[in-house]
């Protein structure tokens, strides 16, 4: 693989282009552990899915559920509609198979379109940018103070990862909100992404201290400043653990620059550093979840990141703060593997076809 001086030559679209494909990869893939993670947290944060179904409506003299009910719904002894108390999720794969059970298969891609109109645009920002910003940086450094350039991809990251946050908040807080919440009635069309936004603006409207529509606007950025307390320590951690690790790894190919090295050395640094990256941040992913699904509008105003990791700590102690860290990092290693590795092999196909001879009609001549 070549030098990341080298690659200068590549424009932003064609790096856009490989970020937005390696995103939109990454996303159909994971989609299924990230709807986990979230309704773990989601749950502990108080999120009733042990209770969601205590509405069921039955006949006066009949012993069959309505029929918006699920089968776990039946009537007591005491001809009270009761439901059964194991809905709540013990851990990921019985978040699977609940999930799978009493909503349907396809509810472990709840939320995908959201997670591709988050993801390639985000991606399609956060690794171009990275690129741009640790080339210049490495440069700036090696010319400057070279005792700087091994904090370079951590500071690169962290920035590039900012930009594209707080470009793209909104459709981030309607996929965690997409995720967590679930309706009773299956097979039912649930709210999209502009559904889901339009619900957080319109919400409560009607109360003097957030009538303002600035006010309610404002609400399409709750969480923003737990959004960025995880992200930007995940992108220093993941880059800091992944530049040292892909060099390495390249190194050891010497001079062979194939598409299944450039594959394999960024697949296996972006797993590593993907898993590293999300285990040591996952406090801070189930405080950004619990702010973002917080329904009282004054109070996710008011609480600040720090407060709620207080809050977490108070309810459920270490357990309480690593809430869903399994599927966490489960998704975590293999995104960051697809997105950096998928990014890195259109890249290098992208260079390789740009500077291969041509004739001087410009056209490539058949090897022979």
């Amino acid at each position: 693989m070549t030098s990341p001086s080298s690659d200068f030559d590549l424009g932003f679209s064609e790096r856009a282009f490989s970020a937005a494909g390696a995103a939109f990869l990454s996303a159909i893939i994971v989609n299924p552990l990230d709807v986990a993670k979230t309704r773990l947290q989601a749950q502990a944060a108080g999120v009733p899915y042990q209770n969601l179904y205590s509405a069921c409506r039955f006949e006066t003299n009949s012993m069959v559920s309505d029929s918006r009910c699920f089968p776990s719904c039946y009537r007591s002894l005491l001809g009270e509609p009761t439901c059964a108390s194991n809905s709540s999720y013990k851990g990921t794969l019985d978040v699977f198979h609940k999930v799978i059970r009493q909503e349907g298969f396809a509810r472990l891609w709840r939320g995908t379109n959201a997670s591709l109109a988050l993801a390639v645009p985000t991606v399609g920002i956060y690794m171009p940018c990275y690129d741009v910003f640790r080339n210049y940086m490495e440069e700036y450094s090696s010319k400057n103070a070279p005792s700087m350039t091994p904090y370079v991809p951590l500071v690169a990251g962290s920035v590039s990862r900012s930009l594209a946050c707080i470009t793209c908040y909104p459709v981030e807080l309607a996929r965690t909100r997409m995720q967590a919440f679930k309706d009773a009635q299956r097979g039912t069309k649930l709210p999209g992404v502009w559904k889901t936004l339009a619900g957080v603006v319109d919400a409560d409207t009607g109360t003097k201290k957030l009538c303002s529509s600035f006010r309610s606007f404002r609400f399409l950025w709750t969480g923003l400043g737990a959004q960025l307390s995880r992200d930007v320590p995940f992108s220093a951690v993941c880059w800091a653990t992944l530049e040292p690790v892909r060099r390495r790894l390249l190194g050891m190919s010497g001079n062979e620059t194939t598409p299944i090295v450039v594959l394999g050395a960024n697949f296996t640094a972006g797993f590593v550093a993907g898993c590293l990256a999300g285990a040591s941040t996952c406090p801070l992913d189930v405080a950004k979840t619990r702010r973002q699904i917080e329904k009282d509008r004054v109070r996710a105003l008011t609480m600040t990141t720090r407060q709620t990791l207080v809050e977490i700590w108070r309810d459920g102690g270490m357990k309480g703060l690593f809430t869903g860290v399994g599927p966490r990092v489960g998704r975590a290693g293999p995104s960051v593997g697809i997105v950096v590795s998928f990014y890195e092999v259109v890249k290098y196909a992208l260079q390789n076809s740009r500077h291969r001879p041509r004739d001087k009609d410009g056209v490539v001549p058949k090897s022979e």
